[in-house]
C-alpha cells in the first residue's frame, strides 16, 4: 500500500485545476457524431490547449479513504511550462515541481524530500515528467496523441480514444467531451499489478476565452484500497506576478524512498 499513498501525494499535486472570479461555465450539451474522425478529434483537442502564462488559486480537496474523510485548503501557483507550487494552509506543507526536480516538505513531521520523477514513472507505469503532470492538471491528455495510433468509439455523452493496439502492461482509455473537446476522463489501467488511476473532469469553464478544468474527481486504487479526491476550486487568478518561495527548513530528515 505504500505505492498507493506515494501515488496519492502525486494525485494531489497533478490534480490541480483552474476556476476564476469572472468564469463562465461551460455547457455540457453537445452531441456526439457518428462521422467523427481519430484524427479530427485529436486535432480539435489540441486547438483547446492552454496559453496562460501563470495561475494562482485556493484549492479545496476532499480525501475519502476507508470511509475516513478528511478536508484539506491549499494554495496553488503555476508559471506554465516552469513550475507547480503549492502551500498548505499556515505553510505546514510545500511542494515545488519543476521540469528537473520534485520536491516537498512537511512541517508536521520534520521531513523532507527532493528527487527526480524515476520512482513517480514506475508507480504509474508510464514514462512521468513535468509536461504530463501539467498536462493532467489541465485536463490534457497524459500522451502527445499526435505520436500513436488511435481509433475512435462513442458512447451517448463522449467520445472514446484508446490505442489501436493495447499493452497488456497499460490499457487506456481517454474520453473527450463534444462540446468543447476536452476531456472527460483519463483512465489508466495495470491489471498485471492491479492499479487502477481515474481522473474525472467533472466541470469546465471559460477563463479569458480558455477552456479550464472546474472540479475533478480522482480514484486510485491498488489492490483492494481505494482513495477518492474531489477538488473544488476558488479565488483563482490568471497571468498575474507569482512566486515560488521553496526553502527546505534546516534540520529536516530526508524521505528516503526504496
Amino acid at each position: 500500500m505504500k505505492y498507493l499513498k506515494i501515488c496519492c501525494v502525486l494525485v494531489l499535486v497533478c490534480g490541480m485545476a483552474i476556476s476564476c472570479r469572472s468564469a463562465k461555465a461551460i455547457a455540457t450539451d453537445g452531441k456526439v457524431s457518428s462521422e467523427i474522425t481519430a484524427k479530427q478529434l485529436i486535432r480539435e483537442n489540441t486547438k483547446q490547449n492552454a496559453n496562460f502564462k501563470t495561475l494562482q488559486a485556493r484549492v479545496k480537496i476532499g480525501y475519502t479513504k476507508d470511509l475516513d474523510e478528511q478536508g484539506y485548503t491549499v494554495n496553488l501557483r503555476m508559471e506554465k511550462d516552469k513550475v507547480i507550487w503549492i502551500n498548505a494552509t499556515l505553510g505546514l506543507a510545500r511542494a515545488m515541481i519543476t521540469p528537473d526536480e520534485v520536491s516537498f516538505y512537511d512541517k508536521i513531521n520534520d521531513q523532507y524530500f527532493k528527487g527526480d520523477y524515476r520512482l513517480l514513472s514506475n508507480i504509474l507505469g508510464i514514462e512521468l515528467n513535468f509536461e504530463k503532470v501539467q498536462s493532467l492538471l489541465l485536463g490534457e491528455s497524459l500522451f502527445n496523441l499526435k505520436e500513436g495510433k488511435y481509433i475512435i468509439d462513442t458512447s451517448e455523452t463522449s467520445y472514446i480514444l484508446q490505442p489501436k493496439e493495447q499493452s497488456a502492461l497499460l490499457e487506456l482509455f481517454l474520453l473527450f467531451n463534444p462540446s468543447h473537446f476536452k476531456m472527460d476522463s483519463q483512465q489508466l489501467m495495470q491489471p498485471l499489478k492491479k492499479r487502477f488511476l481515474q481522473v474525472d473532469y467533472l466541470a469546465y469553464q471559460n477563463v479569458d476565452q480558455e477552456t479550464l478544468p472546474k472540479d475533478i474527481k480522482i480514484i486510485a486504487v491498488e489492490d483492494n484500497e481505494e482513495v477518492i479526491i474531489a477538488m473544488e476550486y476558488k479565488s483563482v487568478s490568471i497571468n498575474e506576478a507569482v512566486r515560488f518561495p521553496f526553502k527546505i527548513p534546516s534540520g529536516f530528515k530526508e524521505i528516503v524512498l526504496e
